[in-house]
């Protein structure tokens, strides 16, 4: 959309406008009105210090969507450093590079981070035709975090 800015961030990616770690991103406080993070903390070892810097660079009154894989038959999230083996990542995480699967208690993290969130299932109230083209899985939970 021409009458909007965006900033693309990636450590990796040559396509990303800024090339950043996500848990030392290099922009100012309260300087995004949203933010997406589309299947970033699943690889991310600190994810704590991650959402963090994702709250302090958005501006208060500002919303994000952090989508994430996430197993909602579990109650808590799973982790293991131990595993590094990576056909035991992708068998026990979902992907090779994945760190954790995150249960239902990813939006109450979120929420200690101190945004504001609605757990939303678009799969809901969006025709299956749009389900489709969002790519959403029946039955996903998206938050949307709000500051």
């Amino acid at each position: 959309m021409k009458h909007l800015d965006y900033v693309t961030t990636d450590l990796n990616s040559p396509l990303a406008d800024v090339k950043a770690d996500i848990c030392n991103l290099p922009f100012q406080d309260n300087e995004f009105d949203i933010i997406l993070c589309n299947h970033v903390l699943e690889h991310i070892p600190d994810d704590t210090k991650a959402m963090q810097e994702l709250y302090r660079i958005m501006k208060p009154g500002g919303y994000g969507i952090f989508q994430i894989p996430q197993d909602l038959s579990r109650t808590k999230t799973f982790e293991d450093d131990s595993i590094t083996d990576r056909k035991e990542r992708a068998k026990i995480f979902g992907q090779y590079d994945h760190v954790r699967i995150y249960g239902r208690d990813y939006f109450d993290k979120l929420r200690s981070i101190g945004f504001s969130v609605e757990e939303v299932d678009y799969t809901t109230k969006l025709s299956d035709v749009d389900v489709a083209r969002f790519c959403l899985a029946k039955g996903e939970i998206i938050p949307l975090v709000r500051k």
